[in-house]
Protein backbone atom coordinates (compact mmCIF):
# COMPACT_ATOMS: atom_id res chain seq x y z
CA UNK A 1 0.00 0.00 0.00
CA UNK A 2 0.87 4.06 -0.36
CA UNK A 3 3.54 5.43 2.48
CA UNK A 4 2.02 6.76 5.28
CA UNK A 5 0.96 10.23 5.57
CA UNK A 6 2.28 12.16 8.04
CA UNK A 7 -0.55 11.73 10.27
CA UNK A 8 0.55 8.35 10.48
CA UNK A 9 -1.82 6.15 8.82
CA UNK A 10 -2.03 4.52 5.48
CA UNK A 11 -3.99 4.99 2.35
CA UNK A 12 -4.91 2.80 -0.45
CA UNK A 13 -4.20 4.81 -3.24
CA UNK A 14 -6.85 4.43 -6.08
CA UNK A 15 -6.43 5.97 -9.68
CA UNK A 16 -9.34 6.34 -11.56
CA UNK A 17 -9.41 6.73 -15.39
CA UNK A 18 -12.67 7.93 -17.38
CA UNK A 19 -13.33 10.71 -20.01
CA UNK A 20 -16.35 11.07 -18.39
CA UNK A 21 -17.20 12.78 -15.12
CA UNK A 22 -20.22 10.36 -13.84
CA UNK A 23 -18.47 7.48 -14.18
CA UNK A 24 -15.20 8.88 -12.07
CA UNK A 25 -18.06 9.56 -9.47
CA UNK A 26 -20.03 6.44 -9.52
CA UNK A 27 -16.90 4.89 -9.16
CA UNK A 28 -15.47 7.22 -5.89
CA UNK A 29 -19.11 6.67 -4.41
CA UNK A 30 -19.04 3.33 -4.76
CA UNK A 31 -15.49 2.67 -3.10
CA UNK A 32 -16.19 5.23 -0.40
CA UNK A 33 -13.78 5.58 1.98
CA UNK A 34 -12.90 1.83 2.95
CA UNK A 35 -13.51 -0.47 0.70
CA UNK A 36 -13.42 -3.59 3.12
CA UNK A 37 -12.11 -4.20 6.78
CA UNK A 38 -9.10 -5.27 6.75
CA UNK A 39 -7.72 -2.67 4.03
CA UNK A 40 -6.75 0.99 4.98
CA UNK A 41 -9.16 4.37 3.90
CA UNK A 42 -8.92 4.38 0.63
CA UNK A 43 -8.12 8.03 -1.39
CA UNK A 44 -8.75 8.55 -5.10
CA UNK A 45 -7.41 10.80 -7.70
CA UNK A 46 -9.15 10.87 -10.92
CA UNK A 47 -7.81 11.60 -13.97
CA UNK A 48 -9.88 12.31 -17.71
CA UNK A 49 -7.27 11.24 -20.48
CA UNK A 50 -4.59 8.58 -21.15
CA UNK A 51 -1.68 10.87 -21.04
CA UNK A 52 -2.77 11.85 -17.67
CA UNK A 53 -3.47 8.21 -16.72
CA UNK A 54 0.03 7.09 -18.07
CA UNK A 55 1.84 9.94 -16.32
CA UNK A 56 0.06 9.05 -12.86
CA UNK A 57 1.39 5.73 -13.03
CA UNK A 58 4.13 6.47 -14.34
CA UNK A 59 5.19 8.50 -11.71
CA UNK A 60 4.24 6.35 -9.48
CA UNK A 61 2.54 5.77 -5.78
CA UNK A 62 -0.67 3.67 -6.92
CA UNK A 63 -1.85 0.84 -5.35
CA UNK A 64 -4.57 0.01 -8.42
CA UNK A 65 -5.87 1.57 -10.93
CA UNK A 66 -9.51 1.32 -12.32
CA UNK A 67 -9.61 1.99 -15.70
CA UNK A 68 -13.02 3.27 -18.03
CA UNK A 69 -13.55 0.44 -21.03
CA UNK A 70 -15.80 2.50 -22.47
CA UNK A 71 -13.85 5.56 -22.29
CA UNK A 72 -13.09 7.72 -25.56
CA UNK A 73 -11.16 8.19 -27.77
CA UNK A 74 -8.86 6.26 -25.61
CA UNK A 75 -10.25 3.10 -23.83
CA UNK A 76 -9.26 1.35 -20.73
CA UNK A 77 -8.52 -1.72 -22.18
CA UNK A 78 -5.96 -0.20 -24.60
CA UNK A 79 -4.61 2.25 -21.83
CA UNK A 80 -3.82 -1.04 -19.29
CA UNK A 81 -2.40 -3.29 -22.20
CA UNK A 82 0.06 0.41 -22.61
CA UNK A 83 0.80 0.69 -18.93
CA UNK A 84 1.66 -3.04 -18.79
CA UNK A 85 3.98 -3.04 -21.62
CA UNK A 86 5.92 0.03 -20.80
CA UNK A 87 5.75 0.62 -17.13
CA UNK A 88 7.93 -1.47 -14.62
CA UNK A 89 5.82 -1.68 -11.60
CA UNK A 90 2.42 -0.74 -12.85
CA UNK A 91 -0.29 -1.70 -10.41
CA UNK A 92 -3.31 -4.12 -10.79
CA UNK A 93 -5.55 -2.85 -13.31
CA UNK A 94 -9.39 -3.22 -12.92
CA UNK A 95 -11.44 -2.43 -16.08
CA UNK A 96 -14.88 -1.55 -16.20
CA UNK A 97 -16.50 -3.39 -19.39
CA UNK A 98 -19.91 -3.34 -20.76
CA UNK A 99 -20.56 -7.29 -22.01
CA UNK A 100 -19.25 -10.08 -20.07
CA UNK A 101 -18.42 -11.02 -23.47
CA UNK A 102 -15.03 -8.40 -23.11
CA UNK A 103 -13.42 -10.29 -20.68
CA UNK A 104 -11.12 -12.07 -22.73
CA UNK A 105 -10.52 -8.19 -24.29
CA UNK A 106 -9.48 -7.66 -20.42
CA UNK A 107 -7.52 -10.91 -21.18
CA UNK A 108 -5.22 -9.52 -23.87
CA UNK A 109 -4.84 -6.15 -22.25
CA UNK A 110 -3.46 -8.37 -18.93
CA UNK A 111 -6.15 -6.91 -16.86
CA UNK A 112 -6.12 -7.89 -13.38
CA UNK A 113 -9.72 -8.08 -12.89
CA UNK A 114 -13.10 -6.65 -14.57
CA UNK A 115 -16.06 -5.62 -13.37
CA UNK A 116 -19.38 -4.20 -14.68
CA UNK A 117 -20.33 -1.03 -16.38
CA UNK A 118 -22.37 1.10 -15.15
CA UNK A 119 -20.78 0.44 -11.92
CA UNK A 120 -22.16 -1.89 -9.53
CA UNK A 121 -21.77 -0.40 -6.09
CA UNK A 122 -21.54 -3.87 -4.14
CA UNK A 123 -19.16 -5.58 -6.90
CA UNK A 124 -16.33 -3.13 -7.58
CA UNK A 125 -15.52 -2.62 -4.05
CA UNK A 126 -15.19 -6.54 -3.41
CA UNK A 127 -13.26 -6.71 -6.72
CA UNK A 128 -10.91 -4.10 -5.82
CA UNK A 129 -10.45 -5.29 -2.79
CA UNK A 130 -9.44 -9.03 -4.18
CA UNK A 131 -7.32 -7.63 -6.52
CA UNK A 132 -5.22 -5.25 -3.56
CA UNK A 133 -5.05 -8.62 -1.59
CA UNK A 134 -3.82 -10.69 -4.28
CA UNK A 135 -1.10 -8.11 -5.13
Amino acid sequence: MSDEKTSGTRTLKVLVYSDDRQVREQVRLALGSRIAADLPEVETVDVATQAAAVHAVDSGGYDVLIADGEAVPSGGMGLCHQLKDEVADCPPVVLLVARVADAWLASWSRADAISTHPVDPLELPRVVADVVRAA
